[in-house]
C-alpha cells in the first residue's frame, strides 16, 4: 500500500500532507471532489458513484490514491493496468477504463492507465496534480510496469479549431506556441503526447479529442 507524507506551502503556511491509497471511508469526500470539479450544468450522474468506487479499492487498490489535508481529502488520481497494443493505440476513454468501473483491470497488464484526475478547485494552485502524477509514477516502477498512459482532454482547441487540425494545435502546444490547461500540465510532469484520438471523449471544449501522453518507465 502507497503512503508518502510531505510539505507544502499554502497561503504562505507549510502544511503537511500524505499522498496514500483512498478506502470505503472516503467515498463521500471523493465523491464531494467529483462534485466541486465538475459542477452544474455537468450531469450528476457522470460523478463517480459508490459502485466504481468500491471496484477501484476491490480490484486494484494501487492505483487508488488521494492527497489528505488536514484531516481533508483535497485530491485523487484513479489508475487500472491494461494491456497495451502500441501498433494499435486509437481507443475510447470508455473502453480503456470500462466508463470508469474498471472491470477489465488486467492484473497481468503492461500499462497503468490514468482513469480520473481530480483536485478540489481552491487547491489547485499547489501542484497537487503533479505530486499524485508522480505517485503514479512510483506506481508503476514498483510493480514493474512498462508506462503509464492515459488521454489527455484539448479544452483550450476549441479557441483555435477553425484554423488548426487537432494534431497541429497539440503540436503548437508542445512547441509552447499555445498553453493548454490539460497538455501543458502532462507536459510539465513528464508524459509525451504518442497520438491524437478521435472521439476519445463526449467533450465539447476539445471537440471530441483526446491525446494520448505517456510515460515510460525507465527502468524496464
Amino acid at each position: 500500500m502507497y503512503r508518502n507524507e510531505q510539505w507544502l506551502f499554502y497561503n504562505g503556511t507549510p502544511m503537511k500532507i500524505v499522498v496514500r491509497n483512498y478506502t470505503e471511508n472516503d467515498f463521500d469526500e471523493l465523491i464531494a471532489i467529483q462534485a466541486e470539479c465538475f459542477p452544474p450544468p455537468f450531469p450528476s450522474e457522470l460523478w463517480w458513484n459508490k459502485e466504481q468506487l468500491t471496484n477501484h479499492v476491490a480490484l486494484f487498490p494501487e492505483g487508488a490514491l488521494c492527497v489528505e489535508m488536514n484531516s481533508q481529502i483535497v485530491s485523487s488520481i484513479t489508475g487500472v493496468c491494461i494491456s497495451f497494443d502500441s501498433s494499435r493505440p486509437s481507443h475510447t476513454w470508455s473502453e480503456a477504463t470500462d466508463d470508469g468501473y474498471i472491470r477489465n483491470h488486467d492484473c497481468n497488464g503492461d500499462t497503468l492507465y490514468i482513469v480520473d484526475i481530480s483536485v478540489r478547485p481552491a487547491f489547485r494552485s499547489l501542484s497537487l496534480g503533479k505530486i499524485m502524477m508522480q505517485a503514479m509514477y512510483h506506481v508503476v516502477v514498483n510493480s514493474g510496469l512498462e508506462r503509464l498512459l492515459g488521454g489527455g482532454r484539448m479544452p483550450g482547441y476549441h479557441k483555435h479549431a477553425g484554423d488548426l487540425s487537432a494534431q497541429e494545435y497539440v503540436d503548437k502546444v508542445v512547441s509552447h506556441e499555445i498553453h493548454d490547461p490539460v497538455i501543458s500540465f502532462l507536459l510539465k510532469c513528464g508524459r509525451l503526447p504518442i497520438t491524437v484520438v478521435e472521439n476519445y471523449l463526449e467533450d465539447k471544449e476539445s471537440h471530441n479529442y483526446g491525446v494520448l501522453m505517456e510515460w515510460k518507465n525507465p527502468f524496464k
